[in-house]
């Protein structure tokens, strides 16, 4: 678990591969993904930073780059090669070996998107709105969604 600052919390027999806690942050962190053997991870900050920690290499980020939006959430790939970033505005930002399946970027949607999902062989992704609404690409299934549901 992260913090907004970046420091890295671990329970159990996770391991901890290091922290961006003591940095001075541009941004505040947003997201993590694990490697694919989880003995690494990436954190992502709202500007798009990437720091990565044990096994999980740098495959670049968005840092440094005006955003339209926010960076909201991240996923790996299946095999640890890559990632993918998303916006609040739905837009995905694909590196390493991560294919682009598509993204919402551009779409005026009800909802700002509050994260994403890899499907397990990583040929497709879903993102989630915070209004429940689902966004599928790639091989990702459908399976119904929220949107305008009433909690």
């Amino acid at each position: 678990m992260i913090g907004s600052d970046g420091g890295m919390f671990n329970f159990g027999d996770a391991g901890f591969y290091g922290s961006a806690g003591s940095l001075n942050l541009n941004a505040p962190m947003v997201g993590l993904a694990s490697s694919h053997d989880g003995k690494g991870y990436w954190m992502v900050g709202a500007d798009g930073g990437i720091f990565a920690y044990g096994d999980a290499a740098f495959y670049g980020s968005m840092g440094g780059t005006h955003l339209n939006k926010p960076i909201v959430g991240m996923a790996a790939t299946a095999d640890g090669k890559g990632y993918w970033l998303v916006a609040s505005d739905g837009g995905i930002f694909a590196f390493g070996d991560a294919t682009f399946y598509g993204s919402m970027g551009g779409t005026a949607l009800n909802a700002p998107i509050m994260g994403m999902a890899t499907t397990p062989t990583g040929k497709g992704y879903w993102m989630v709105g915070n209004d429940g609404g689902i966004f599928n690409f790639g091989n990702a299934a459908f399976s119904g969604s929220t949107s305008g549901d009433r909690f």
